[in-house]
């Protein structure tokens, strides 16, 4: 079939494929086999010829598969590529028998084939194998996107991922490199002696942030449940049971929030717990870990972030949070004492407060507004007001701080600890008053967990706590400008919109 023919079946690049479908059934029969038993990969073959010379033919027979990406001459040379890489395909009467040849004017771009053949090397160095023997695997219906220019639409490369990957190595190689770093950071914690553990995703009350929850129903139960916002109180619920002294879960999260380049409604968290440890001992390990992924992905704790250049090798910068402020703004906010003393400053230097914000909430504020976005390098900002950290444990002598620290690189929070509450009646009065601001907000489903405050009275030891955004650390780790680069995928509108 010529492209002349192709014309006079049709103008339409999706039917001439249909036309094509229906001839490959009455000459071969099954279109989609079920199964097909290839020799290697195209990677496996690269490396296994990398020495072979230039116009030589090895003599071996191999059998692979792939997807076509190029065909020119007719056909007589094809690219296809599989999940590893490409391989070079030849098909001449010299080689390739006239059944094989007769397949090369119903394959498209797109479609997907078997070959069987000998290896060579051309003259000009590309690894071929000349074609004895192809097999249709799966005929394409639709064409695919331009190879070299990609998908432009960028809401069509995150509807259409496929398409995406297809079009596009920086994506493929994303989302391989995002596979090794969830790898690297399981491997990291079971070095370190975590224990993986899994907990409920469908929670009969939801803790341990503070978020609005997706909410659905269990018809058996007749139950409303959410879907869980943080795995928290779980895990701690581990440590009090006695089953490790070190456990962690690698977990997807749901958060019924905004949606931005940094901000996806179902995202991934690393969020562990250990035992007779505090948060010192946590930015230890952040730094350790951090390292290691940046060395996994990058051979190296340096490297780039659009024009920056990034350096993950410890220690970490580390700054209590008034102390930032106080170098950003001059404010010295542990010499005011009173929260209105503390609106008054904000507002004397410029900044737009609320005037029932507390002490804490202002110097939060400020953080935010004035050091936050000049965190280039990873910091660990420490000392948190208690205002907003109502499960961390004070520091010994300044009751209004927490010792809680936060991560920061390329301006971003990439991870929350604290050295975690244990002492029950506290616990309970600090979850009671987070719940009445709760309810305050509207949010009147919110319930007091009753059953982690039963198992905090049993006794949970001392520990420290880590959440890590994963989404984030991988837009970090491959150069990705937004989330949705690394959701396989994300979060979109509906069609219409």
């Amino acid at each position: 079939m010529n492209d002349k023919t192709e014309t006079a079946l049709s103008s339409d690049p999706t039917e001439v494929r249909r036309q094509k479908l229906g001839q490959l059934r009455e000459t071969i029969g099954d279109v989609y086999p079920a199964h097909f038993h290839r020799t290697m990969t195209n990677a496996e073959l690269a490396a296994k010829y990398e020495t072979l010379e230039l116009d030589t033919e090895s003599g071996d027979v191999v059998t692979v598969a792939g997807r076509v990406y190029s065909s020119r001459n007719s056909g007589m040379f094809m690219d296809i590529h599989d999940a590893s890489g490409k391989i070079q395909i030849f098909s001449h009467k010299d080689t390739t028998p006239e059944e094989a040849r007769a397949l090369l004017p119903m394959i498209d771009i797109g479609d997907i084939i078997g070959v069987t053949g000998v290896v060579r090397r051309t003259k000009r160095g590309e690894l071929t194998i000349n074609a004895q023997e192809i097999v249709m695997l799966t005929k394409s219906l639709l064409p695919m996107p331009e190879k070299w220019n990609g998908i432009a639409d960028v809401e069509i490369r995150y509807r259409k991922r496929h398409l995406d990957i297809m079009s596009n190595e920086e994506s493929k190689l994303r989302f391989q490199q995002r596979s090794k770093i969830v790898s690297g950071i399981r491997r990291f914690m079971e070095n370190d002696g975590f224990m993986e553990v899994e907990t409920p995703m469908l929670h009969s009350v939801y803790g341990g942030a503070t978020a609005e929850p997706f909410k659905t129903h269990h018809n058996t139960l007749k139950l409303d449940m959410y879907l869980r916002i943080a795995p928290e109180l779980f895990l701690k619920r581990t440590l009090v049971s006695g089953l490790t002294d070190k456990v962690f879960e690698i977990n997807r999260n749901f958060r019924n929030e905004g949606v931005s380049t940094r901000h996806n409604p179902e995202f991934t968290m690393m969020e562990c717990y250990w035992a007779y440890a505090d948060y010192e001992d946590i930015m230890d390990l952040v730094e350790r870990l951090f390292a290691e992924l940046a060395v996994k992905i990058h051979g190296s704790t340096e490297f780039a972030y659009g024009d920056k250049e990034i350096s993950f090798k410890g220690p970490f910068k580390r700054v209590p949070m008034p102390d930032a402020v106080k170098e950003a703004t001059g404010i010295d906010f542990l010499a005011i004492k009173t929260d209105e003393e503390a609106r008054a400053a904000a507002k004397a230097a410029g900044f737009e407060v609320e005037k029932d914000w507390t002490w804490g909430e202002c110097l939060a504020f400020i953080f935010e507004e004035k050091v936050e976005g000049t965190l280039i390098q990873p910091s660990h900002v420490t000392h948190f007001p208690k205002d907003i950290s109502p499960f961390a444990k004070e520091v010994p002598g300044e009751p209004r701080l927490v010792e809680r620290f936060e991560t920061y690189c390329n301006t971003w929070e990439l991870g929350n600890a604290f050295s975690e509450l244990n002492d029950p009646e506290e616990q309970r009065a600090r979850m009671v008053e987070q719940l009445e601001q709760a309810h305050a907000r509207g949010e009147k489903s919110k319930q007091l967990d009753d059953e982690f405050l039963d198992a905090i009275d049993q006794g949970m030891p001392p520990a420290g706590g880590l959440g890590i955004g994963v989404d984030r650390l991988i837009m970090l780790l491959t150069n990705a400008p937004s989330i949705r680069d690394v959701i396989l995928f994300p979060a979109r509108r509906a069609k219409a919109d």
